[in-house]
């Protein structure tokens, strides 16, 4: 039997998140190097469109477990669900994203399976000799890269954060196989009710975000986010800000990115008083061009920047925004 590639398809009210998609796209080349299959995982109730798109995403096959008991995400339900799929096909990986759903789903699903689970991980391969997946993550704050690998137990389990790879390119030509599968649990058995749901407004959306304008330490307070705001607001961005200004109370925590943050692609990351520790870069070296701005010449972050400006940030920043506001059309602010 040719190894399986399996993917978790994350959805909310019949929307997917992207990183399910982003993952069908790399377990199409693990199973490559496997020479196996990639197939998905889609659970909830009305779900089936869902279905075909991760077809169009890259799946040969989808399992489909559509049920009004998985309506909405409980730990218990979906773990249930998956659990009694992996038993029964076995699959050779199991991938997920770092969400807070696929998070808390992830370590449910390994304890039941006896298995060993990385979380976090910014880099997964096959093993040329082995054909173990290598499952690499920063560890020890950051200071290092580790090299995880699960030889004895499957399925081998990662957890992976949005916009660690890229999404593929969706073709709805794609064929493939739906196999629709029972949850084989009543909702009298399930032992969480939900009696109520209140969302939490999102106002920062840093994962998906195409233009991200950062600040760090170099900043000197607080108040140097009300040019970073702005200029953002001009490019059609989000703030960004590294974790010592988090960890100091200048800006909320959903503004930072890195280890401890998010992870981001944008086209354009701005980095403003940033030294860039590993910390940081590792959450936000795969955008397409970075724009880095530092008194010190030696700071880590212009070994990554596509464009490196030695000076002040505040003789820069004002500048750089009255720029954008003329070429722009918007006059004096």
């Amino acid at each position: 039997m040719n190894p399986r590639v399996w993917v978790f398809v994350e959805q909310e009210e019949g929307r997917a998140h992207p990183v399910s998609w982003e993952l069908l796209g790399k377990a199409r080349e693990l199973a490559k190097d496997l020479s196996g299959g990639v197939e998905a995982l889609v659970l909830g109730h009305g779900v089936e469109p869902l279905a075909r798109e991760a077809i169009a995403y890259g799946a040969e096959r989808v399992y489909l477990v559509d049920d009004p008991v998985l309506e909405y995400y409980r730990n218990e339900t979906y773990a249930h669900g998956i659990i009694r799929l992996c038993e029964k096909y076995r699959p050779e990986i199991l991938l997920l994203g770092a969400t807070t759903l696929g998070r808390d789903l992830a370590g449910s699903i390994a304890t039941a399976l006896e298995t060993g689970l990385t979380a976090d991980v910014t880099g997964l391969e096959i093993d040329p000799e082995t054909k173990n997946l290598i499952m690499t993550r920063p560890a020890f704050g950051g200071n290092i890269m580790a090299s995880i690998l699960c030889p004895d137990h499957r399925p081998q389990m990662s957890t992976v954060r949005p916009r660690t790879f890229p999404l593929p390119e969706r073709d709805p030509s794609r064929e493939g196989e739906i196999v629709r599968e029972e949850l084989g649990l009543s909702e009298d058995e399930v032992r969480v009710k939900r009696v109520g749901f209140i969302p939490k407004e999102k106002t920062v959306n840093l994962e998906y975000a195409e233009v991200i304008v950062s600040g760090g330490r170099g900043l000197g307070g607080p108040e140097g986010f009300d040019l970073l705001k702005e200029l953002a607001a001009l490019l059609g961005g989000e703030v960004g800000a590294s974790r010592a200004v988090v960890d100091a109370g200048w800006i909320d925590y959903e503004h930072q990115v890195g280890q401890t943050g998010k992870t981001v692609r944008p086209r354009v990351y701005l980095a403003f008083g940033i030294s860039g520790a590993i910390q940081h870069r590792v959450g936000m070296q795969n955008s397409d061009f970075v724009i880095a701005v530092n008194t010190d010449p030696e700071a880590p972050i212009f070994r990554i920047a596509d464009l490196g400006i030695v000076g002040d940030l505040y003789e820069i920043l004002p500048a750089l925004i009255e720029a954008v506001r003329k070429e722009k059309g918007h006059g004096e602010p």
